[in-house]
């Protein structure tokens, strides 16, 4: 998801203590977040956060676990720092990098679950390995989930969902939670809406969802 540059969005983001955007200072952190954080809770990422509607509202409903919203550009995060203005809980922050680098930035084992909310799906067959979830991927999920957890996925793109179970499968992982009509299955109850799932709803559009478990 990438908004029009607002000027001043890379000063307004380092200024911010709620944003971690240093690169040197995030490949420090492997093995540290919970120290971080100042507690053992579990960690959940979100991948890609848009604005932040479903990262913001999972922390409220759930103070005993952290959360960190990843995104690349500053001006989707200034929104995100707008949403979240009123909330004064401190078990969620945002972080400025690549999703291409977590494998860097999180240490093996340290996160519980990833959340992936309607993720680009790089259409072209050249550009596969960019989707995350494509098999690169996948291992660098493998790295840092404790054992037994979960990437959650929501996406419009039946094309990309189809992808990513079918790759899913093929790197180990355990897919059988899984729909193609989020909103007419019985994953539907607790679920929490992003902006763009708001959009594609209102447009009748369906809702695919899985939730993959990290064996092992």
């Amino acid at each position: 998801m990438r908004l029009k540059n607002i000027p001043g969005s890379r000063e307004t983001i380092e200024a911010s203590p709620l944003v971690l955007s240093d690169h040197e200072a995030l490949l420090e952190m492997p093995g540290k977040w919970n120290d971080f954080f100042g507690n053992g809770n579990p960690i959940c990422l979100e991948i890609g956060m848009g604005k932040g509607q479903f990262i913001l509202e999972n922390a409220v409903r759930n103070p005993g676990i952290n959360y960190i919203g990843v995104e690349k550009y500053s001006s989707v995060i200034v929104r995100a720092l707008e949403k979240r203005s009123g909330y004064e809980g401190r078990n969620l922050i945002f972080v400025r990098m690549d999703a291409e680098e977590i494998a860097s930035v999180f240490g093996e084992g340290e996160v519980s679950k990833i959340f992936l909310n309607f993720s680009d799906p790089w259409p072209k067959e050249r550009h596969a390995k960019r989707r995350l979830t494509s098999e690169l991927y996948w291992g660098r999920y493998d790295r840092i989930l404790v054992p037994g957890g979960h990437v959650v996925m929501k996406t419009d793109n039946t094309g990309l969902f189809r992808f990513s179970l079918e790759e899913g499968d093929r790197c180990g992982w355990d897919t059988g939670r899984h729909t193609f009509d989020l909103y007419h299955s019985e994953y539907l109850e607790g679920n929490i809406p992003t902006e763009y799932e708001d959009k594609f709803r209102n447009l009748g559009q369906k809702i695919c969802y899985m939730d993959a478990e990290r064996k092992g």
